[in-house]
């Protein structure tokens, strides 16, 4: 058995579960899950009859690479959505589809990390965990950038030593940010992409809640966009992860893509086509005409607005929580430890929320997590108005 499983943590709803375990709570209060971050919103009809019309498709195998129509679409979307103009996109170079971005982040860094060589990986803390999993398992150190309230949330380069540089081999972004909300600016992915090919590291950004905000007009910065507005219109150390399960309400579909450097997909492509995990073809026609439209994203972000707007009315007299850049999440900062406020909460008003310090690692001296727990509205609109109602009772007795 690979030894490497070994130092695996367990997964944050492990440590909920057994938080939970032995508590029965009231028993007249339906539960209310705002620990998961699993879209709730209906998937668009016109979506659903493509998939229903696209089954004559299971009788074929399905190429690695995808079909050239997604590609297509997918080349179509991230050059419009990202100003990505002049045809810098190239749907045979620099797009490779995945089932989805949990497996594709994980799978990158197996491709992509050479073990011999003593390597880090450099992630956000609080972290998506798959990030620390999948360094652990290509046989490279986790190195956490703590993003705290003094940051903004966001990491700052500037404090990474020198020599943490000089043995990265990638570095993990996730923008907007999961679970703070936060979106990294255009400056601060210049700076990284200059630090990139100063110290021969990739960049990862995982990118799948960039379709989650609240201003129409000023939609998330991208890493590609950023890198080519420089002058690397190769995109050289510079991929980005997208999926349609946050924008476009469809995690059971498992759909999602890879994009950026040409030699990075290529490399990425030769490891996958051994991997075995080609998209269904319907899925693959589902998805084309899912990244095709972009009526029903933007009904996506008007359903979170009116959440974001409703909870935060009742919450922020008693809480300190702001409204986040973009995503679905609420990071709050809890009056007391935020694995008792979790467990307090469930026992009082059975509404189960995420501590903070599960989602993330003791680094340089500190749990950036602690004192914080992640609520996402998800669910509908009058569940996360009646849990924000529960929450602030529960507040009002602490």
């Amino acid at each position: 058995m690979n030894p490497d499983l070994k130092l695996l943590q367990p997964y944050p709803f492990e440590k909920l579960a057994k938080l939970k375990q032995g508590i029965t709570p009231p028993q007249e209060l339906n539960h209310i899950p705002l620990s998961i971050g699993e879209p709730k919103h209906p998937a668009a009809a016109f979506i659903k009859d493509v998939l229903n019309d696209a089954m004559h498709g299971l009788s074929s195998y399905p190429l690695t690479k995808g079909s050239d129509e997604l590609r297509q679409s997918i080349a179509n979307w991230l050059s419009k959505r990202f100003h990505l103009a002049g045809n810098r996109i190239d749907p045979h170079r620099h797009i490779l589809p995945v089932n989805g971005t949990r497996e594709a982040l994980f799978a990158f860094a197996q491709a992509m990390i050479d073990r011999s060589q003593h390597p880090l990986i450099i992630m956000p803390n609080p972290f998506y965990q798959i990030y620390e999993g999948a360094a652990l398992l290509s046989g490279a150190e986790p190195w956490f950038m703590n993003t705290t309230q003094e940051t903004g949330y966001l990491p700052d380069f500037d404090r990474i030593p020198d020599a943490v540089w000089q043995r990265c081999q990638l570095v993990y972004l996730c923008t907007p940010g999961n679970p703070t909300g936060a979106v990294i600016d255009s400056a601060t992915l210049a700076r990284l992409i200059e630090l990139a090919h100063q110290h021969d590291f990739i960049i990862a950004s995982d990118e799948c809640y960039s379709e989650l905000y609240f201003d129409e007009d000023k939609p998330p910065v991208g890493l590609l966009q950023v890198a080519a507005e420089a002058g690397y219109v190769d995109y050289a150390r510079c991929v980005v992860f997208h999926s349609l399960s946050k924008r476009s309400n469809l995690p059971g579909m498992r759909s999602g893509f890879v994009a950026g450097d040409a030699g990075l997909i290529q490399a990425f492509l030769r490891y996958r086509t051994y991997h075995g995990c080609a998209m269904s073809p319907p899925y693959q026609l589902a998805s084309v005409a899912a990244w095709a439209d972009e009526a029903h994203v933007r009904q996506n972000r008007q359903w979170y607005r009116e959440k974001f707007a409703a909870v935060l009315d009742i919450l922020q007299p008693v809480l300190d929580v702001d409204k986040p850049d973009a995503g679905f999440y609420l990071w709050a900062r809890t009056p007391i430890d935020d694995a008792e406020f979790a467990r307090s909460l469930f026992a009082r008003q059975n509404v189960t929320v995420l501590p903070g310090s599960y989602l993330s690692r003791i680094a340089h001296g500190v749990n950036p997590g602690t004192g914080h727990v992640r609520m996402a509205l998800v669910a509908p609109l009058a569940e996360c108005i009646e849990a924000a109602q529960r929450i602030r009772r529960h507040l009002e007795t602490l």
